[in-house]
């Protein structure tokens, strides 16, 4: 199935950009009944429905009946793939709260149209060496700690560090990956990383390294991940919109129907652990249904405050004109009356 990596995501950073120029110039643009492609984002390797439509075609079968086609774009962080959404490089994206409030206060035409996940349980990990003489968070004070900025894993820390007095800005912190930042931890390079449960489980379940901390231990700082649309595709193409949401409740109802299938699939295409993946999922549910209920939006109206609080987002959200729950109300609707 069709998958597009950073070899191409200059040209589709180049390509959106085209059109927002020729869009300015004034340029008349030709009313087309369809789009040739729909681009759907995620942070590598991919959020759980959009691997699990990856593995079996979900969103190709759908919008071939048009002869649209479907690309899958995979980038390494939530802020390279919200650039390309408000930019128009990619029409849709699976990513992580912070990048997408991020971009939202920027006022870039974006919509937040659905919920990619909701997980209450699970979280971060601080993981240090098994050999660590580290014990507790106030240890971390000017040593060097890993974790990809701008991300939910940096939101976690620094709710973290702020919960025993520190700041991020008593570390040394280092932006890089875990294929970067797991052998640097091992060679002794570093003191720590911070990592989703499950990536970090890898290097604990071999007995390497061990958990300082758990940020799983307050589900409090859980916050929703998030599907978002480029404004101007949504203006002009809402159907598709309905029918990508569609397609997403199908597949979040199709992954709690066959939790044993589902998180072989996730397991295999993120390289996780799977105990940890299973006690994320302790009782074979995913969490993965898009609605925009008041609880999700006010847990992102909560982020929004500590991200600006923390120094982690600038600008504010107009969360009337970010949000638009039409979308995912009406692909409701639409699956309700074919059941």
């Amino acid at each position: 199935m069709p998958k597009i990596r950073f070899d191409a995501i200059r040209r589709l950073l180049l390509q959106g950009a085209i059109a927002v120029v020729v869009g300015l110039g004034g340029v008349p643009a030709f009313a087309q009944d369809k789009p040739d492609v729909i681009r759907i984002g995620s942070t590598a390797p991919g959020h759980l429905k959009f691997i699990l439509a990856q593995q079996d075609g979900w969103w190709e079968k759908e919008f071939a009946k048009d002869g649209i086609k479907v690309d899958l774009v995979t980038f390494n962080g939530g802020s390279e793939a919200t650039t390309a959404l408000a930019t128009g490089a990619i029409e849709f994206t699976y990513t992580g709260n912070n990048p997408a409030l991020r971009v939202a206060a920027s006022g870039a035409d974006v919509k937040l149209i659905g919920l990619s996940s909701y997980v209450k349980s699970g979280g971060s990990y601080i993981v240090v060496k098994a050999d660590s003489p580290l014990k507790t968070l106030q240890d971390l004070r000017g040593k060097k700690v890993a974790y990809l900025t701008g991300t939910v894993r940096h939101s976690n820390f620094s709710k973290a560090l702020n919960s025993v007095g520190l700041t991020t800005a008593d570390v040394e912190g280092l932006n890089l990956p875990f294929e970067a930042s797991g052998p640097a931890l091992l060679r002794g390079d570093i003191a720590a990383i911070v990592e989703t449960d499950s990536t970090a489980a890898k290097l604990v379940d071999t007995g390497e390294a061990r958990v300082l901390y758990d940020t799983g231990s307050h589900p409090e700082w859980n916050v929703p991940n998030v599907i978002s649309v480029n404004g101007a595709f949504a203006t002009k193409y809402p159907d598709l919109v309905r029918r990508l949401l569609k397609v997403d409740i199908e597949i979040a109802r199709w992954a709690d129907a066959h939790p044993d299938e589902t998180i072989k699939t996730f397991v295999e295409a993120t390289k996780s652990s799977e105990k940890s993946v299973r006690k994320t999922y302790s009782q074979g549910l995913f969490y993965q249904d898009p609605k925009l209920t008041d609880d999700a939006i006010a847990a992102l109206k909560d982020e929004e405050k500590f991200m600006a609080g923390a120094g982690l987002l600038k600008g504010s959200i107009d969360y009337g004109k970010w949000v638009d729950k039409s979308f995912v109300d009406a692909a409701y609707t639409e699956v309700a009356a074919v059941q």
